[in-house]
């Protein structure tokens, strides 16, 4: 049984932009290029140029606009994927497993595929006890208006405490290795639980782009190193129904080819514009926005910060990037916007952030202050996933793990 998650305010929490007085004055370091087209630049380990100064972030961009296009291509494709997804469903309860946070991506997406596409779906959301209370109320809304039955997975509060602060340890960017996959395998393991084979995520390489490799990566294999070196509380075995924080190549080979579960990614086909989503899901859904981009986690302002701090990331490089390929941001709003502390950086959420993890400042401060390391100083499956190119290509276009992994893996830097 799961240990009882720390007492988290009921009042609501949003990002508000900082004063001089409580942001440290540190800015990031000036980069030697950046790409003329968007904002991306060379501190993201890997990145190159052409002879326009375009980046190899707008590259990929441009061939996964042109391999998922929009307009009426784009409705055929989602109809043929609806249509797959009621023929698996067919003769029970759901027909689909949906991921939510209460984020703007994920609700529209529970709209679209309730409302438009007239899915049955099993709303999963996966609780690591620092969710935003706006976007727990948003869920709530949401899946009450749309009749959608709302299914938390909640992690053992000592294993998702223990791991954050491993990766502290770790001294690499990927802060949220340990969310990132408890998500992922909350999914899973619901969808073999139920019997469902087909798993929609909210994600759009229009609107979100793609993270750098080096940024975050991805590897079951190079959590548990980071676990076995830092962690303290033993992580739970694996099961087909409670995976726990366990995805490594096995499982995923167990879930894809035994289980026969495939991903489906709708808003890559789907003309998705932030602005009027906004306003459609605060009328249909009464939708909050939880105060900034991923602030549906708290956490978040502990990670923008040490990444913006520690390792010279910011992390609006490749979102507000692939605004502006998509027409919904301008370069110079994008510039404008980036010189500037990112207000998720908000010193109240990051103290309370630091408490939750049972840390005192000076700790927190002293387990950060060592150098800065990556992935490739662990134990991790990437040389094994560089040997794999081709099968994971065909499993990403099969849908049998998501149609960004291959990107993820091979065309995102290094």
């Amino acid at each position: 049984m799961s240990a009882p998650l720390p007492p988290s305010s009921s009042a609501p929490i949003t990002s508000t932009e900082p004063t001089a007085a409580t942001v440290p004055a540190f800015q990031l370091k000036a980069p030697a290029q950046r790409c003329t087209r968007c904002i991306m630049d060379s501190t993201v380990p890997g990145i190159a140029f052409d002879n326009r100064g375009e980046c190899s972030f707008c590259a990929l961009h441009d061939k996964l606009d042109h391999a998922f296009p929009l307009g009426e291509a784009g409705r055929l494709q989602v109809q043929k994927l609806a249509d797959d997804i009621k023929r698996t469903g067919k003769g029970k309860k759901y027909d689909c497993v949906l991921g939510v946070s209460g984020g703007r991506d994920s609700s529209f997406t529970l709209w679209y595929c309730v409302t438009k596409l007239k899915l049955r779906p099993l709303a999963v959301h996966f609780n690591d006890g620092f969710g935003n209370p706006v976007a727990g109320e948003n869920m709530v809304k949401a899946c009450r208006k749309l009749g959608v039955e709302l299914r938390t997975i909640t992690s053992d509060w000592r294993e998702s405490k223990d791991l954050k602060i491993a990766f502290l340890k770790a001294s690499t960017p990927d802060m949220e290795e340990g969310t990132d996959l408890g998500i992922a395998t909350a999914l899973y393991g619901v969808a073999a639980k139920e019997g469902i084979q087909r798993v929609v995520i909210g994600q759009s390489f229009r609107t979100e782009g793609i993270c750098p490799l080096s940024w975050n990566y991805l590897d079951g294999r190079y959590l548990k190193a980071v676990h076995k070196r830092f962690g303290t509380v033993p992580l739970r075995p694996w099961s087909p129904a409670d995976p726990g924080f366990n995805l490594d190549l096995k499982e995923m080979f167990y879930y894809a080819f035994v289980r026969r579960i495939k991903t489906v990614t709708l808003l890559y086909h789907v003309d998705y514009v932030r602005a009027d989503v906004d306003e459609l899901i605060a009328r249909e859904l009464d939708w909050v926005n939880p105060g900034a981009h991923y602030f549906d986690d708290l956490y978040q302002s502990v990670i923008y910060y040490l990444n913006r701090t520690k390792f010279n990331i910011d992390r609006r490089l490749f979102n507000y990037s692939a605004l502006i390929r998509s027409g919904q941001m301008t370069r110079e709003e994008a510039l404008e916007r980036t010189s500037r502390i990112n207000s998720i950086e908000d010193p109240r959420v990051i103290d309370l952030c630091i408490k939750r993890l049972g840390l005192t400042r000076a700790e927190f401060d002293q387990i950060v202050a060592a150098p800065p390391k990556t992935f490739r100083d662990y134990p991790n499956n990437y040389s094994l996933i560089r040997r794999l190119r081709w099968p994971i290509k065909v499993l990403s276009q099969l849908n049998l793990i998501p149609e960004s992994a291959y990107d993820k893996y091979f065309n995102c830097g290094s």
